[in-house]
């Protein structure tokens, strides 16, 4: 029999009982839409977290916190971790020990004060939303939000009571911001025991730092030459400052691989790449869970499949008869029915693949909706929560389930149907 005939011999039988095959075939869909669907729940929370811990941080930079034995770590050893395959640079931040207020035409305020190298910040992420770098130490860069800690009295009254304060917050600050540039401030260095003032600086503003991607982040940071740390440590006494390494990748796909080169040399280092590992194999043990749960309701599926596969072979009984009387041999006719359990799979699979994207969809939409608006909040407009994503290697995993399951299914009655008697077969009317 030729490929072409064996498929309208299986045509022809399925579309003689249409609505037995029509509903073994959605059971089949459902418990593979089911699969679907409530695996890409765990795929979808697992994005939204991925996506969030990747967005807030900067992907390509590992923390450098030391050296295992205890001990600093040496000018050498940050010029060789520099030199350092696939390292674009290394950021050494020195922390002020005091308090810095800040001085600005006249109105007294707050900022993070940092001594760094302001080539290396370059170099790593640091970009501007106005103005230029510094061209020498008495120049330093302010964060964007610099600006929204020289409010009046009055300002921050009527901050207090605006409904949405972010926007608010940002009115009142911009035209502050829009007067930064060539602006010169004063810092006092305050003790945090005496409260007494050990070191004044003076900077002139010459450029303003890109404002952070989200919105809770706040930067109000002084970006000031290190060599203006001196007289800070100095004042204060202390010989050995308390710093913030960190060494940034070239690339993200390199931040692995850097984490352990730094580790392999005796470093104290943290990256986003081994929060990402921990996270996903929590989530990958969810996910299997998950896939397990909803294989038992393809498996609950494939009892569909069963039935009506043994009422074909028993409806078909006098023309398997036939079939064998003139040479049919039992290969094909176990072939014959496996391929009719295989059709109904694959045609229930395809219609589960179209069915769960389409929820999925509107899952994504409505789901978030609901939430929020229980809780009476409104959705963060810089953040996207994925209730469900459904990769094509899920897809792939749940068409190769239910295809596999059905064709289990059919292999029972496609064996009987070799064995029946052709002289018995014959006889039935």
């Amino acid at each position: 029999m030729l490929a072409k005939d064996q498929r309208e011999f299986i045509s022809q039988h399925m579309k003689r009982n249409k609505l037995r095959v029509f509903m073994t075939i959605l059971a089949a869909a459902m418990g593979c839409a089911f699969l679907i669907i409530i695996a890409s729940v765990g795929f979808g929370l697992h994005k939204t977290i991925q996506d969030e811990v990747l967005s807030s941080r900067i992907v390509t930079e590992v923390e450098l916190f030391g050296k295992e034995n205890g001990g600093t770590v040496t000018p050498e050893e940050l010029a060789a971790i520099q030199k350092m395959e696939n390292v674009k640079t290394v950021v050494e931040r020195i922390n002020v020990p005091g308090s810095p207020v800040v001085n600005l035409d006249g109105k007294e305020g707050y900022g993070q004060l940092v001594y760094t190298d302001l080539e290396a910040e370059q170099a790593a992420n640091l970009a501007l939303f106005d103005g230029e770098m510094p061209n020498d130490s008495t120049e330093v860069v302010v964060g964007y939000h610099f600006a929204g800690n020289f409010l009046t009295d009055e300002q921050h009254e009527e901050l207090g009571n605006a409904e949405n304060y972010l926007e608010k917050h940002e009115e009142l600050a911009k035209p502050i911001r829009d007067e930064l540039i060539g602006k010169t401030i004063s810092i006092d260095i305050t003790d945090y025991e005496t409260e007494e003032v050990v070191s004044t600086q003076t900077y002139t503003i010459t450029g303003i730092a890109k404002k952070p991607g989200k919105d809770w982040a706040y930067d109000d940071k002084i970006y000031a030459d290190t060599s203006k740390s001196a007289e800070v440590l100095t004042a204060f006494g202390i010989e050995s400052p308390d710093k913030s390494i960190t060494v940034h990748a070239t690339d993200f796909q390199h931040v692995a691989d850097l984490t352990e080169s730094l580790k392999g040399e005796g470093f104290l280092v943290y990256s986003v790449t081994e929060e990402l590992g921990q996270m996903n194999m929590l989530f990958t043990v969810i996910q299997i869970g998950l896939v397990i749960v909803g294989t038992v309701a393809v498996l609950i599926a494939s009892i569909g499949i069963f039935n009506t596969m043994t009422m074909a072979v028993t409806e078909r009984t006098r023309e398997i008869g036939i079939m064998k009387a003139i040479g049919a041999q039992p290969r094909l006719i176990q072939r014959l029915f496996l391929m009719e359990s295989t059709a109904i799979g694959l045609i229930g699979t395809c219609i589960a693949v179209a069915v769960s994207y389409g929820m999925s969809l509107l899952v994504n939409i409505i789901v978030p909706m609901i939430v929020f608006s229980s809780v009476g909040e409104e959705a963060p407009t810089d953040m996207t929560i994925t209730v469900s994503y459904i990769p094509w290697q899920l897809v792939v995993v749940a068409a190769l389930i239910s295809i596999g399951v059905a064709v289990l299914s059919g292999w029972r009655p496609a064996r009987n149907a070799t064995q029946i008697d052709v002289i018995q077969a014959l006889k039935e009317s």
